[in-house]
């Protein structure tokens, strides 16, 4: 009878320690030689340190598959972001929707990609996303159908910069080259992804606002009478089954099979029309090549008088003001549209909450 691989695992622990399981090798004088899949899994924690550089791996991943359009979703609640990528490029084959995260896997066979954040096409990519999430999977694919791909974080584990509402600035330096000022976070990701790959149009948004958006862009592949004999939306590219939704019901449940997760209400403020489509990320900063501020939000932690309040202690404290408030969103059923915005102004500090009106 064949043994369980992970029996085996277990067994070769149990005996050997730890220190089995990850030493191909020992060569004397305190060094070793790892074996392959632990080197893999070290390699993965150094490539992956921030949940920014997760969604970079994930826009390179789809760019490299070749995405023209990609629509990333971004949401957190409490210690849990997650971000689910849509995008029109060729797919994944349903057989290889999990083989896709091991390492070394890779359809660029002949080929890399060497952009501002190094080589792509090392197969490691989707691995090293799965070795620091929560969980990473590809909700829905197929051959020439796109992608839906999610991750999901908890950012005690893995962080994320405090500020992730806050959009970047484009600046000239000195050389005349253009590029990004402010915080790293996920925004300024996306800026810079669309700043390298021009190719690519990128939306950011909530979920809400990335069904909202999809279903204002996308031109169906099908039309007229053809779409008479289509069984189900399944049998269509991802990103179309959204714009073919018909009512509240039917676009509920087809956002929620691409992991695009809402409520009854949201959908029918979708179907009304209630939820703005966002702007390309790239449209923020095409037209100036001066500093382009749009969505950049005034200085409001500094008092015109001379009070002043680091951006770290405003951070920490907005983070406070966010626990203090779980309480009163589980009493009465509330989420958070974003986290809580902290304004110094005379005499005053002002917190906002925005509640989310889909739920």
């Amino acid at each position: 009878m064949a043994q369980d691989p992970s029996d085996l695992a277990r067994f070769v622990a149990s005996h050997g320690g730890d220190r089995s399981l990850k030493v191909e090798e020992s060569l004397g004088g305190g060094y070793v030689r790892l074996r392959v899949a632990e080197a893999e899994r070290r390699q993965a924690k150094h490539d992956i340190r921030w949940v920014e550089d997760a969604v970079i791996e994930m826009l390179r991943n789809a760019r490299d598959a070749g995405a023209r359009h990609i629509y990333l979703a971004s949401s957190r609640e409490g210690s849990v972001r997650t971000i689910t990528m849509l995008d029109d490029a060729v797919g994944i084959p349903r057989e290889m929707h999990e083989r896709v995260f091991d390492a070394r896997v890779t359809s660029k066979l002949d080929s890399v990609h060497l952009d501002r954040w190094g080589v792509h096409g090392r197969g490691m990519a989707l691995y090293s996303i799965r070795e620091n999430a929560l969980s990473a999977r590809v909700v829905d694919s197929a051959p020439q159908k796109g992608s839906s791909i999610q991750a999901v974080f908890d950012v005690d584990s893995l962080q994320e910069r405090s500020d992730q509402s806050t959009w970047p600035t484009l600046v000239e330096d000195e050389g005349g080259s253009l590029g990004f000022r402010g915080p790293r976070n996920i925004i300024r990701c996306c800026c810079e992804f669309s700043q390298e790959d021009r190719g690519c149009e990128l939306y950011l948004g909530s979920p809400a606002e990335i069904v909202a958006t999809v279903r204002s862009n996308v031109r169906l592949s099908v039309e007229g009478s053809a779409l008479l004999f289509i069984d189900s939306l399944d049998d269509l590219p991802v990103l179309e089954r959204l714009k073919l939704a018909a009512d509240a019901g039917e676009l509920l449940q087809v956002s929620s099979s691409l992991g695009l997760d809402m409520s009854e209400r949201t959908a029918h403020r979708i179907l009304a029309g209630q939820v703005t489509p966002v702007r390309s990320v790239a449209s923020h900063f095409r037209k100036s090549r001066h500093a382009t501020r749009a969505g950049r939000k005034v200085d409001l932690a500094r008092d015109r008088r001379g009070l002043r309040i680091s951006p770290e202690d405003l951070g920490e404290f907005s983070r406070a003001m966010e626990r203090d408030f779980a309480p009163l969103a589980q009493r009465y059923y509330l989420s958070l549209a974003s986290e809580p915005r902290v304004r110094v102004s005379h005499g005053r500090v002002t917190v906002t909450f925005e509640v989310d009106e889909g739920d």
